[in-house]
């Protein structure tokens, strides 16, 4: 996609893939114009990732989807009681992942196999063989950050603590960031994590 950074914003003045916002805020200093300016309104679905919860986009047609929080959990020392989640490896799991992700099992290609090449992991619980937890980490230059952690069977409690044994043991005394909401942010409360500032997604559902 033809994203730029500017005044504080990434963005890309074409629609992009779904699940991808059209612009994310870099800067708490970035306005709604730096944003509204720079992606296409013509059509439906336009996202706007603001990282700090500041802008107000609701005078160009956008609504809350959700609010979150940004999250951190320290460098441990491992200790953690041994998980079974390792790496997905190869397109065809990836998208055994993606049908176990979605929740109905179907695969629709949104995770592309490139990814694998592009240094995100994508880990999963294969302690029967099928998929039934998993979530993905991309290593960053001094934290792992991950996102789209799921459980088959709603523990998400348990998604994270295998979650992190997996991180603890790929990427040893490396702090873990991501953002969740809801029940996935009470989940990552109690394993560990702490709330380290807002973030809200905007979406316009109309061109």
């Amino acid at each position: 996609m033809p994203g730029a950074v500017e005044g504080g914003v990434w963005a890309s003045p074409r629609r992009t893939p779904p699940l991808y916002p059209d612009a994310v805020t870099l800067s708490p200093d970035a306005t709604p114009d730096d944003v509204v300016s720079r992606i296409d309104l013509t059509s439906p679905g336009a996202s706007v990732k603001d990282s700090f919860g500041v802008l107000d986009l609701s005078a160009a047609g956008f609504e809350v989807l959700f609010e979150a929080q940004w999250i951190h959990r320290p460098a441990t020392d491992g200790g953690r009681a041994p998980g079974v989640w390792e790496p997905v490896e190869g397109g065809e799991r990836l998208a055994a992942w993606e049908a176990a992700w979605s929740g109905d099992g179907t695969s629709e290609g949104l995770f592309r196999a490139a990814l694998l090449d592009d240094g995100a992991v994508f880990l999963a619980d294969t302690a029967d063989g099928a998929i039934s937890a998993g979530a993905v980490a991309y290593p960053g230059a001094s934290v792992i950050g991950v996102s789209n952690l799921f459980a088959a069977d709603d523990d998400l409690d348990g998604a994270w603590r295998s979650c992190l044994d997996a991180t603890d043991r790929l990427w040893p005394g490396v702090p873990v960031v991501g953002y969740e909401h809801g029940d996935d942010l009470a989940a990552a409360l109690r394993q560990g994590f702490e709330p380290v500032g807002p973030l809200r997604v905007w979406l316009r559902a109309d061109g």
